[in-house]
């Protein structure tokens, strides 16, 4: 009998993670809405106690599992997700809201970039190019953390739908945007001459990978669009064959991309706003944010969890606990928050921040996760093979300058994305539990974080003759009937119906 038993790293893997999803799903209520809390830094932590560091039962690395394969589960699930961004971002958006995008994606990006070059440069004692990489795998806000927290939860109901659309659009832009401050770096590293740096960064980063990305997204989307209509027109499709038809979509655009080595977030977050450009989500149907979040975003960080590189934080004479930390304090106060809030103040941030309360909500949200951890396989991949194909670990015999970089990045972007993801995945809680004690006792909800009304100094009140909880241009009855379809999910979660 006992022969039979067959305990090995796979087969424990999948039992575990299943379970993690499972309990998660019986109780998705009462931990997002009650407890305000979000499956990242839930699965971190449960990737954390049965890897390898804790129980033992995940061991990725016995498993097989190696920095390509890595590489590539990062690609999938932050594609994916950049492409259900897209697709849920209403038609016209970018018409009404481009100031606050244009200004989050460059402005905002580059300050970021920028500041943590200092920042990493100077606290490891490393030289400027270096640190320019790493800091540009760390500059984007990463859209698996970001819809995580914003989307399905009582905390996001306290948000303006307007900052939760401008963060879920940065969010699903600007991973792709990375990609040309993470290529100066690299091309210079990778290029002996200034016209060849030059050549490189302009026409194969900017002009083919991000352009022309752009525009094979939005032509992918536009023209499977064009056969949804045909088809859903003349009754071809069943309604469960919506999900996966969407999916499939999303995994084909990821799949163009990197066959044709152009930038993967781009094409996928295209496909998505060129397929839904009439209106024709999918979310009143399949839901597919809130599958994509319980399966495929709860799977990466519980396996983040477990592959974390504890011993990596410490090996190094340059890395040490007390420098990663001063590290993660300085991009925590001072990535995004100033340069957000100067430009409010400056009234450049255009009409989707409204008050001061919304720019420091906007400065603070910017979590840094599974777009971060591909970027740093990226980069490790364009500087040992100058492909974006990895070796399995990192080589020992490559020049002085790259073994540097080749060195750094991995540990000190794990140990970022690890923070950020308990720290941005706390927040909720953290803001909810401070907004319940700060009221008077009378004033409060009967369950701690419950309160329905708006978070401190966001406006929700009416302007122009509209519900400020909306995005401009919106309508009352649409944002009720989005509070319908979140309600209608609640109760059949709770109940089964």
């Amino acid at each position: 009998m006992w022969s039979q038993l067959e305990p090995t790293p796979a087969h424990l893997t999948y039992l575990a993670i299943s379970f993690f999803s499972i309990s998660y799903a019986l109780f998705s209520i009462l931990i997002r809405n009650r407890l305000h809390l979000s499956e990242p830094p839930l699965a971190t932590l449960f990737g954390i106690i049965f890897g390898p560091h804790g129980i033992g039962a995940i061991t990725p690395y016995k498993w097989g599992v190696d920095d390509s394969m890595i590489h590539e589960f990062t690609r999938i699930i932050a594609g994916i997700q950049c492409f259900a961004v897209g697709l849920e971002l209403p038609s016209g958006y970018f018409k009404k809201s481009w100031k606050s995008v244009a200004v989050l994606l460059g402005p905002v990006m580059f300050f970021s970039w920028a500041i943590c070059t200092v920042f990493i440069a100077l606290i490891f004692k490393t030289d400027w190019v270096t640190a320019s990489i790493i800091s540009a795998c760390l500059a984007p806000t990463d859209p698996v953390l970001a819809a995580s927290v914003l989307g399905n939860s009582q905390f996001s109901t306290r948000v303006p739908i307007r900052i939760r659309r401008l963060l879920s659009a940065e969010s699903g832009c600007n991973d792709g945007v990375s990609f040309p401050f993470i290529y100066v770096g690299l091309c210079i590293l990778t290029r002996s001459t200034t016209g060849g740096i030059i050549k490189k960064w302009l026409v194969i980063t900017i002009l083919y990978q991000c352009l022309f990305g752009t525009l094979l997204g939005l032509t992918i989307g536009h023209f499977f669009n064009r056969i949804y209509i045909f088809s859903h027109k003349h009754n071809f499709m069943s309604h469960a064959a919506y999900l996966s038809f969407y999916l499939l979509l999303a995994i084909f655009s990821i799949g163009a991309a990197s066959t044709l080595g152009v930038d993967d977030f781009l094409v996928a977050f295209f496909a998505g706003i060129g397929f839904s450009h009439n209106g024709n989500t999918p979310t009143a149907q399949t839901r597919l944010p809130v599958i994509i979040d319980l399966i495929l975003n709860s799977t990466i960080f519980v396996f983040f969890g477990a592959m974390i590189p504890w011993a990596m934080f410490s090996h190094f004479d340059i890395i040490t606990p007390g420098r990663l930390i001063g590290l993660l304090v300085l991009i925590l106060l001072c990535r995004r928050i100033p340069i957000v809030y100067t430009l409010h103040k400056l009234r450049l941030l255009g009409p989707g921040i409204r008050t001061d309360a919304e720019a420091l909500f906007t400065g603070h949200f910017g979590p840094m996760g599974v777009g971060a951890l591909f970027l740093a396989m990226e980069a490790r991949a364009q500087l040992e093979t100058d492909t974006s194909l990895p070796l399995p670990s990192p080589p020992s015999d490559l020049p002085i300058e790259k073994q540097r970089t080749v060195t750094l990045v991995w540990p000190i972007v794990c140990f970022v994305v690890f923070a950020s993801t308990f720290v941005h995945g706390l927040s909720p809680l953290a803001i909810g539990v401070g907004g319940h004690f700060g009221r008077d006792k009378g004033e409060r909800a009967p369950l701690i974080g419950a309160e329905r009304e708006g978070l401190w100094g966001m406006r929700f009140e009416e302007e122009d003759g509209q519900r400020g909880f909306g995005e401009e241009g919106s309508s009352g009855e649409e944002e009720e009937e989005e509070e319908r379809e979140e309600d209608g999910e609640r109760g059949y979660l709770r109940y089964g119906t």
